[in-house]
């Protein structure tokens, strides 16, 4: 039997009212603290969303914390094993939404929302030949992994895809469709949002990915790559049956599932790239990138001008005159 890990990591979400999230806030950020904790609480009028990390004994404390208060009682925990702590911080901060739709007209997940399957049940309906997976993340949380033939909608950000679906409405026509998020919470509304724009059916897997991967009976099957998590373990295996590597080098298209952001503050882009090649391009996804004035990079590793000059030409680009 393998010995526990000492920490532990806790995703939640619940959509609940809660009066006041200012204050809500304040006073959770310091109880958080108190306890030891390190982790991004989301808070809103709709409710929390939540990833903490802490020691077996702090995460105790915190979901008995929650539990106590009638308002999260049935809250549901996904709970990870860690080595240590999975953020640097403790960050709670109030928000107008949970999650960025900005529609016009809200979806109240408690009024709409599209039907619960269970990990079982989204791996045999995922199968059926007249239905459509739809990944409702960002377009690099899906390049990381995502589910066996899951349609990857051309969007950078969550609040993109309605109007994506609207113009690919046809697409889903007869169709059933079954979308999945990394902890569920995405999902609640936009598979409420699918229904109020007249889908007849639509499902959502229960749990998000996170509890897929856990179910002892499907066992993560058909999920390829890894599962992107917003702390600093960027990844997670899911597949318990098989470890199929869907992430490409941005540089050479090798398999490759390591991710880093460009050096560029300016632009930031999320890019997977090996070791090596980090290094080669200096952690930049352009020329443009590796040339701006204030690159971390170049900063971080205290490289002067012709040692610049020097890796732009092994790029076979030209150095930027001043």
């Amino acid at each position: 039997m393998t010995e526990r890990k000492p920490y532990r990591v806790l995703l939640y979400y619940m959509y609940v009212t809660i009066e006041n999230p200012e204050e809500f806030a304040a006073e959770h950020l310091a109880a958080c603290k108190e306890i030891g904790l390190k982790g991004r609480i989301l808070v809103a009028a709709e409710g929390i969303n939540g990833t903490v990390s802490g020691t077996i004994e702090q995460t105790d404390q915190y979901i008995a914390l929650m539990k106590n208060d009638p308002r999260f009682a049935d809250i549901v925990f996904k709970i990870d094993e860690a080595d240590g702590h999975a953020f640097k911080k403790m960050h709670v901060r109030p928000r107008p939404e949970l999650v960025t739709l900005r529609l016009e007209d809200d979806v109240d997940p408690h009024e709409t929302t599209g039907r619960y399957l269970s990990p079982k049940e989204f791996y045999e309906q995922m199968q059926d030949e007249n239905t459509i997976v739809l990944d409702a993340r960002n377009d690099y949380e899906y390049d990381l992994g995502h589910f066996r033939g899951a349609i990857k909608p051309d969007i950078k950000n969550f609040r993109e895809l309605p109007e994506w679906v609207r113009e690919n409405k046809e697409m889903f026509e007869g169709k059933k469709i079954l979308t999945y998020c990394t902890g569920g919470i995405r999902c609640e509304k936009f598979s409420g949002w699918l229904v109020k724009e007249g889908f007849e059916d639509v499902s959502q897997l229960h749990g998000g990915i996170a509890t897929y991967g856990k179910d002892p009976e499907v066992q993560g099957d058909l999920w390829d790559g890894q599962m992107y998590v917003f702390d600093e373990r960027i990844a997670v295996p899911i597949n318990r049956k098989e470890h199929v590597i869907v992430g490409r080098d941005y540089f050479t298209g090798e398999p490759c599932e390591r991710y880093v952001n460009c050096a560029n503050p300016e632009c930031n882009k999320q890019i997977l790239a090996s070791e090596e090649n980090e290094h080669k391009h200096m952690r930049s996804c352009s020329h443009e990138c590796r040339v701006h004035p204030r690159n971390r990079y170049v900063a971080e590793h205290g490289l002067t001008e012709e040692q610049v000059a020097e890796r732009l030409q092994q790029l076979g680009e030209s150095i930027p005159s001043h």
